[in-house]
């Protein structure tokens, strides 16, 4: 056992022969990550602001449908990620057992910001995956909190490790390179290993995307969801059975809706009464953070009418309460912008029929460029500030 210990040989870079192992391959899909990182990092910003809105900044309600443009190059880069970082890791795989492990201080930042950033990359991929899989057990914390903080470690990991390649990356790009022509012999060329890696993340970003590009919606074989499925039509993320609604707590003949807060005149007011103010059809998405949308036609009354029956001030924003006892997003904020837009209703109808239970009946909140999380269903209050 001693002797076969001694014998024992850690590889070495020298190890690795396959020429693919080589600053060109790595260049290239350092590129193309550094894209799809990019712009998942940012439309995933985009989104944690509107989950979690900063007082000083006030985001639009138009265009309409930007956050479920936003949402969905969010989900469809960072599947189209993962193919792209496993072929980058298999490339420079052999750094790995480059001896010194840290020749120098500037090496030793190196070295810390790939652990940042491997590490991450990994984290946000994996945790992204099951969270649009709707699985969420090995997940014991909040995933958007985890998320957002594991996306800035990761991006500065980044940004340390292209500057510590820039040089290197330009290098091998350019028609200096030692291996610009790529591998000889018979094994796969560099213009295969990549075109093979590209179309894999094609058929990934394809198999998932229609479930929010209708187009693609026959052949999307790993969409969580399908937008033509579920109550009327459409689908929902959460049944009033999981949030602990049924038929006799949304019971129109006594539900009522309150307006109050900063407001002149508070409101009460029933189905009834709802029903016989002026009525309003739009049509808007419905986005949700997993990547899937929807775009229907919704009917009921503006929120600005409310409002200005309510004798609200001019400018002022309103949270909107449901009926749930308990959740995550049981409240939602719609800030001036949101609250004063005229097509932000609170919905009787979805195409032209009575919502479902599981749409939020009696009333729900539809608003355009907003998360589904924040089309809050089962609307009881509105307060205003």
């Amino acid at each position: 056992m001693g002797e076969g210990a001694r014998r024992l040989r850690l590889p070495t870079t020298g190890s690795f022969t396959s020429p693919l192992h080589a600053p060109r391959t790595a260049a290239v899909l350092g590129l193309a990550l550094g894209l799809t990182f990019t712009v998942c990092f940012l439309t995933g910003l985009l989104s944690h602001l509107h989950q979690h809105p900063i007082g000083w900044l006030t985001l639009p309600s138009r265009p309409a449908g930007l956050y479920r443009l936003s949402q969905g190059a969010h989900v469809i880069t960072g599947v189209a990620s993962i193919p792209l970082l496993l072929a980058k890791l298999w490339t420079v795989y052999p750094h790995l057992w480059a001896r010194p492990v840290l020749a120098s201080p500037a090496h030793a930042l190196e070295r810390l910001s790939l652990a940042a950033l491997v590490g991450g990359s990994l984290f946000l991929l994996f945790t992204g995956t099951i969270n649009i899989a709707y699985w969420y057990e090995p997940m014991r914390f909040s995933f958007t909190a985890g998320h957002y903080w594991a996306a800035w470690i990761t991006m500065g990991g980044l940004l340390v490790h292209v500057g510590a390649k820039v040089t290197t990356t330009r290098l091998a790009l350019s028609k200096r390179s030692p291996d610009r022509h790529g591998p000889a012999g018979d094994g796969l060329s560099r213009r295969g290993f990549l075109t093979a890696v590209g179309l894999t993340s094609g058929v990934l970003v394809v198999a998932i995307a229609g479930q929010t590009v209708g187009a693609l919606r026959r052949i999307s074989v790993l969409a969580p969801r399908r937008p033509d499925a579920g109550p009327q039509g459409y689908p929902v993320n959460r049944t009033a059975a999981q949030a602990g609604i049924d038929a006799g707590g949304a019971d129109e003949r006594r539900f009522l809706l309150s307006v109050e807060g900063d407001v002149r005149r508070p409101l009460t007011l029933d189905l009834a009464q709802l029903r016989a103010m002026p009525q309003r059809e739009v049509t808007l998405p419905i986005s949700c953070v997993e990547g899937w949308s929807f775009s229907a036609r919704w009917t009921g009354v503006p929120v600005t009418a409310l409002l200005a029956l309510a004798g609200a001030a001019d400018g002022s924003g309103a949270t909107v309460e449901s009926m749930e006892a308990e959740g995550a997003y049981r409240t939602s904020p719609l800030n001036r912008l949101q609250a004063r837009d005229p097509d932000t209703l609170l919905a009787l109808q979805l195409d032209g029929q009575p919502l479902a239970l599981d749409h939020g009946f009696p009333l729900r909140l539809i608003a355009p460029n907003r998360p589904g999380v924040q089309q809050t269903k089962w609307v009881r209050r509105i307060v205003v500030a």
